[in-house]
């Protein structure tokens, strides 16, 4: 098992991102992994145009069943039905969001072991594929912060703080009615978040920053050309 995951996950991955690092950043560690993000959310892109598509069934679904509980509030048996042929006319596939998120899961993984390990020497020549240069010493400094470094209490703050605006925006956009446990997920998920992150090296915030953009650049997009049809 450890095999396949050195031979078949980490080494292809670690040899990707030196290769980016030594071809396409002027060897700088941080925008390698930047590149390497929007590669892997390129690759990941049909399945996150599928779950834009998901969303925009989902909300259309949670209009109509309010619409059905307005027009039967006496009768949950016809509701109920009324509900079940809505479900029926827009069929959701969950799987592409947990196929983005697990690959995107997968990949900190990777990033935590390549940093856990060390990239250095000859622990970076041993796991290099022939055909890909050895770089020398990597440039691990991004904008003046240390990718390896834990305790970053400036990205792991803008990731949440990022993730926050998300949530708030998405709250208002569907007029949400907050009850406690939306109230707590508002405000404790970032926190969360930012807890996590500053305990890990700081290049995990900077990959997360970097799929959050892309996410919400993909969202915006998906307004204009994946407009569903009213059920």
């Amino acid at each position: 098992m450890l095999t396949i995951w050195h031979d078949f996950l980490y080494q292809p991955v670690f040899n990707f991102l030196i290769w980016v690092y030594n071809n396409w950043t002027d060897q700088n560690l941080g925008w390698a992994v930047v590149y390497m993000t929007i590669i892997l959310r390129l690759i990941l892109l049909p399945f996150s145009i599928i779950s834009e598509k998901n969303k925009n069934k989902n909300l259309e679904i949670r209009e109509k069943a309010a619409q059905i509980s307005k027009a039967f509030p006496n009768d949950p048996i016809m509701r109920k039905e009324e509900i079940r042929k809505v479900l029926k006319t827009r069929k959701v596939n969950p799987w592409s969001k947990a196929i983005v998120l697990g690959a995107q899961g997968l990949v900190l993984v990777l990033l935590y072991q390549v940093f856990l390990r060390g990239i250095t020497g000859d622990k970076v020549i041993k796991i290099l594929y022939p055909f890909i240069d050895y770089p020398g010493k990597i440039n691990t400094t991004f904008y003046g912060f240390e990718l390896g470094q834990t305790h970053n209490s400036l990205w792991a703050l803008i990731v949440a703080l990022l993730l926050f605006f998300e949530i708030y925006r998405n709250y208002r956009k569907h007029k949400v009615l907050l009850q406690k446990g939306d109230l707590a997920y508002f405000f404790l998920f970032p926190l969360f978040t930012f807890l996590l992150l500053w305990m890990l090296p700081m290049v995990k915030s900077l990959f997360i920053l970097t799929s959050m953009i892309f996410s919400i650049i993909i969202t915006q997009i998906s307004k204009i050309f994946l407009k569903t049809n009213k059920i």
